[in-house]
């Protein structure tokens, strides 16, 4: 059996590196925006409001709200 002989030039090489790029995006979005995911990323949105002792403050009684008069 006689092999094909190809030539593998830049254009080959470049097609490979999109092939592996597009498949790593679509691979990083799917993981980002799977369920299982959800629970962590809403924990970490919340890490800028965080008080340094580990409380996230919250509205309620006696503080003051978004529509409430000054």
């Amino acid at each position: 059996m006689q092999g094909v002989d190809v030539e593998m030039d830049i254009n080959v090489l470049r097609g490979a590196i999109l092939l592996v790029l597009l498949f790593s995006f679509l691979g990083l979005w799917v993981w980002a925006w799977s369920r299982k995911r959800k629970s962590a990323f809403d924990e970490a949105s919340m890490l800028p409001l965080e008080e340094d002792n580990g409380e996230i403050p919250t509205k309620g009684p006696g503080k003051r709200g978004g529509s409430e008069p000054c």
